[in-house]
């Protein structure tokens, strides 16, 4: 019989696969994917077409200073990869939670991302 944790995990990739389906990233509007551990968030800007990432940053990057709650981070982890987006010369992506509930952390990396200029 499968554990608690078995079945949330199954749950999370049924989630996950099913917006992946409608969710593509192009090089008009890249892909931007949320992934969110115990202590760690981790975001990138995704070419699906071309197949590689054009931004990415983690609470664990050199460049980013940790201070707050999981939730402030998230929001500053926004920001400062939108800023890097843009120098990219990304301007609008579409947003991929990845089977995560749009809520905490995760709404805080979007806040943030489109207070930083990106355009969801």
């Amino acid at each position: 019989m499968a554990s608690r944790q078995q079945k949330k995990g199954a749950a999370r990739q049924r989630r996950r696969f099913r917006i992946r389906k409608k969710v593509v990233g192009t090089p008009e509007r890249p892909r931007l994917v949320v992934h969110r551990s115990l202590r760690n968030i981790e975001a990138q800007i995704i070419d699906d077409q071309a197949g590689h990432s054009v931004v990415g940053l983690s609470t664990l990057s050199k460049d980013f200073e940790r201070s707050g709650s999981p939730v402030e981070q998230g929001r500053a982890l926004g920001r400062q990869l939108a800023s890097k987006a843009r120098e990219k010369g990304v301007e609008r992506v579409v947003f991929d939670r990845a089977g995560l509930l749009y809520h905490g952390i995760v709404r805080a990396v979007a806040e943030g991302a489109r207070e930083g200029g990106l355009k969801l």
